[in-house]
């Protein structure tokens, strides 16, 4: 099967399922230290407008409904 036949969303799905295999096992994920401070300005961006952006669900469910 070649990967780039599938849709987005065909390939969204296995990914998930590998990451939620990950998070099962509760092992803790090492974090770059750019990678904790883009969390670090993005945690702030959000403490000044909680509004900004969507919640989880609803972007999975625009991304699976394409």
């Amino acid at each position: 099967m070649e990967i780039q036949s599938l849709t987005v969303c065909e390939r969204i799905i296995p990914a998930e399922t590998l990451w939620d295999s990950v998070v099962a096992e509760g092992v803790e994920i090492d974090v770059t230290t750019p990678q904790r401070e883009e969390l670090d300005r993005r945690l702030a961006d959000f403490e000044i407008d909680q509004d900004a952006g969507s919640p989880w669900s609803v972007v999975k469910a625009r991304i699976l409904s394409k």
